[in-house]
């Protein structure tokens, strides 16, 4: 159906295009092309009731602007989407109304999927995945069970956050100052015995690897951090007046030994109740209790003032043989290093402001520093003072001295510790993937077999929690009670965190349907590595950091081809509500997609995301921004279709050499900033060339198809209806992105700096091919260059072409 009228529909267009490129498959990929590859990647939405906001298309128009702009240079594309649907919201909203959370999950991604389809995005939905289906979650488990049986996965008693209220362990990044993320109910620290895995021995090779890939630097050092790789020694110190009783503490600075004053241990420490005098105990249960309520998050925050307990008890240090005090503070923890710190406040910030606070010896050891060191801390370099056989030595040689010391002494040795623990995978929930686990009638772990995948997750008709520590598959009696080979086993009850179904999906992308095994090999092979990703800053650690340890893992047993998953890495930008705050029902500022689309359409919509401002900058929604580019795409309708619905009399093929400049800088322009992803510029290119257009008002047909076609993976819908009514059969899905005249795209006019002994004193706008003679004379014209230059002796004139002219004076 072609446009007969002259007015630019966009709702009937868009209408109609979608309804084009579903029936037409016109996105399907297909593996094992002769074309080179790309696999574009977003991040998959979890699938909440409230529906999409605006600021969720962002990420995934600027992908699909890349997926159509790659099909169109010749690329086989791969750009799939699918739902992460397993959670703790969608099990919430079943015990509160009653509704099975299969039933909820299913009509949200039917109202998502319909939201992602009317802004016109180009995915391949053959290859839609859904992390709650059995046909997904057989393959979860599969692989949990190679994690398993490579000896990643075992069972330990862990102090963890667990919420009554909600019935399960949470994680420390869905724990808030005490209250879950979810519902605001209580949390308690509580021991109990749950599933994790091994990524601390892949810790070494997180870090490396990161080295490799094409990552914003500032999402390396979030990881980086996270693992927290330290090298130091260990040293043990003896605790005074009770038998055989010591400790090890860890420090990054065993150089600094003869500065430690106290010792500070962490509440969990197996020690405090044996060194806590009879005196201390009561003011030390009160701070322990405190001290269980707070988030690991919450206690490594540096900002916030420390806070201790004395214990009563006296640490002797090794090389010295003073006395010195043993502090209890939440500030360190036990999953890093011991437990235990020797705290040295004359070169460290923290323990300077613990020992200020609690009135402690601070000494200093390191030389230098201008402040007096009972104000700070003194952090930087010099050598070693009051440290006996260490004094004068630089910090290097002290602390191999030092090494060598304890190491003989037997009080010490060298180590290197991570920040990074065991990743605890088990959740005490209903709607996640239930373990491939059973116990034999002796409590013996006994994996199920991968003929019997997927473990089925039962139905219940109560989702709450069972009111004590066991998780809701508690109540699924006939379930968890099976028979195998004439012997009786009961299933794991607890169930996979959300994480386990996001480590993967974008493996099973490359092969969805294949019920044989997750991925076909070859299959693999040709897609990985995902070749860009995009997605929030909010997954920079934790799920790009599990993936990546699922892959290495899956890479060690040569069932991928790649050492890493994710080639090059992007974070767009949040956007903000037009209050300048993030968008959220409480604050009143979301703005549903679907009502910009029905007063504007997608194409407007789509414009607009990339035309606020850079992709990875935060920026505020402003519904008036959202005129000017729909105007802009009215102008474009009218460049090409009159008031008749008749091609328009601007096209012409006597066309003017400023128009075809246009054109070709335009082309070179717009494809430049699609590489770089910098589609507010791309745009403002394109306007200029309309702009042109109108001024010129002559553009001939092949200079308006070429135009359309760079537009295309901005505004689709509309191009794809110009590009029809050109007459042209076929969509220009396919079509090859147009080339430009090197000659053509040559910019006349530049501007070079001006220059004096290296200072910038100016600009001028020349000829591209200016002389240097001329160049120097319009430089010299300058009011600041000439002030400057006036009875001075000019010692060079130097010239780079197109860039700088510099005077030496």
């Amino acid at each position: 159906m072609t446009n007969t009228t002259g007015n630019y529909d966009f709702s009937s267009i868009e209408s109609k295009w979608q309804t084009y490129w579903a029936e037409h498959k016109t996105f399907k990929t297909h593996d094992h092309n002769d074309k080179p590859k790309y696999y574009v990647l977003d991040m998959f939405p979890y699938p909440s009731g409230d529906g999409l906001h605006v600021g969720h298309p962002e990420g995934y128009t600027a992908t699909d602007i890349i997926a159509r702009y790659k099909r169109m240079q010749g690329y086989n594309v791969l750009h799939p989407m699918g739902w992460d649907a397993f959670g703790l919201p969608a099990e919430q909203h079943a015990i509160r109304t009653g509704t099975h959370p299969k039933e909820t999950t299913q009509k949200n991604i039917t109202n998502f999927r319909r939201q992602i389809q009317t802004i016109g995005l180009s995915y391949d939905w053959d290859r839609e995945i859904d992390t709650t289906s059995p046909s997904y979650y057989k393959w979860t488990q599969w692989i949990f069970l190679k994690l398993f049986e490579k000896g990643l996965a075992y069972q330990a008693n862990q102090t963890v956050n667990w919420c009554p209220n909600l019935g399960t362990v949470l994680a420390n990044e869905e724990v808030k100052d005490g209250v879950s993320e979810v519902g605001g109910h209580p949390v308690e620290k509580k021991e109990m015995k749950q599933w994790l895995l091994k990524i601390t021995e892949y810790a070494d090779r997180l870090l490396g690897d990161l080295d490799e890939l094409d990552w914003p630097e500032s999402v390396k050092e979030m990881q980086r951090n996270w693992i927290g790789k330290s090298t130091g020694a260990k040293v043990i110190f003896t605790v005074k007046g009770i038998a055989n009783l010591d400790f090890e503490v860890f420090t990054t600075r065993p150089d600094t030994l003869f500065g430690a004053t106290f010792c500070v241990i962490a509440p969990e420490h197996p020690l405090v109740s044996q060194i806590t005098t009879d005196k201390n105990k009561s003011e030390v249960k009160k701070y322990i209790e405190s001290a269980a309520k707070k988030t690991e998050i919450d206690r490594g925050d540096t900002t916030k003032e420390k806070t201790g307990v004395f214990t009563g008890s006296y640490a002797i240090n090794p090389v010295n043989n003073e006395e010195i005090p043993i502090y209890i503070a939440d500030y360190v923890m036990m999953g890093y290093g011991t437990g235990a710190i020797m705290a040295v406040p004359g070169h460290d910030e923290r323990d300077h402001e613990f020992a200020k606070k609690y009135n402690l010896k601070i000494i200093r050891v390191i030389s230098g520093g201008e402040a007096e060191i009972s104000e700070q801390a003194h952090t930087g370099d010099g050598t070693l003072v009051n440290s006996d056989f260490l004094n004068d030595l630089t910090k290097d040689d002290a602390t191999i001295k030092i090494c060598d010391y304890i190491e003989k002494q037997g009080i010490g040795k060298r180590s290197i510790t991570y920040k990074l623990r065991d990743w605890l995978f088990c959740r005490q929930r209903y709607w996640g993937e239930p373990f491939p686990l059973a116990y034999d009638q002796s409590g013996n772990v006994v994996p199920v077999s991968e003929e019997e995948l997927p473990v089925l997750l039962p139905d219940l008709e109560s989702f709450k929690p069972t009111g004590t520590e066991e998780p809701p598959l508690a109540k699924a009696t006939e379930w968890i009670r099976y028979e195998k080979n004439g012997k009786i086993f009961s299933r794991e009850i607890n169930t996979m965190p959300q994480w386990a179904g996001s480590c993967w999906y974008y493996l099973r992308y490359i092969d969805p349907n294949n019920d044989i095994e997750a991925w076909s090999k070859e299959k693999e092979k040709y897609w990985m590595p995902v070749d860009l990703y995009i997605g929030g800053v909010e997954h920079a650690v934790l799920h790009l950091l599990y993936a990546r340890f699922w892959h290495k893992v899956l890479y060690d047993l040569n069932l991928v081809s790649t050492k890493e998953p994710f080639k090059k890495l992007v974070n767009q930008g949040m956007i903000l509500g037009s209050n300048n705050e993030k968008m959220s029902k409480s604050r009143g500022n979301v703005v549903n997609p679907d009502h910009v689309i029905e007063e504007w359409g997608a194409d407007s919509l789509r414009l607009y995301e990339m035309f606020m401002g850079p992709l990875d900058q935060v920026k505020p929604w402003q519904t008036n921004g959202i005129v000017g580019v729909h105007r802009f795409l009215k102008r474009v309708w009218r460049l090409a279709i009159d008031d008749s619905g008749n091609l328009s009399s601007i096209l012409s093929d006597n066309e003017s050499e400023s128009m075809k400049k246009s054109l070709h800088r335009t082309i070179k322009k717009v494809g430049e900033d699609i590489e770089a992803l910098r589609f507010n510029t791309a745009i403002s290119a394109m306007m200029e060339f309309v702009n042109c257009a109108y001024k010129e008002n002559c553009l001939s047909k092949q200079a308006l198809e070429k135009f359309i076609l760079i537009l295309s993976p901005y505004a689709p819908h509309i191009c794809e209806e110009i590009w029809q009514m050109l007459g042209n059969t076929s969509s220009l899905a396919y079509a090859e992105w147009p080339k430009f005249d090197a000659e053509y795209a040559k910019e006349d006019i530049i501007i070079m700096s001006v220059m004096v002994n290296g200072k910038m004193r100016g600009t001028i706008e020349v000829e591209q091919d200016v002389t240097k003679n001329d160049a120097i004379a319009k430089a010299k014209a300058l009011e600041t260059v000439a002030r400057l230059l006036e009875g001075k002796a000019i010692k060079k004139e130097i010239f780079v072409p197109t860039k700088i002219v510099n005077f030496v004076i």
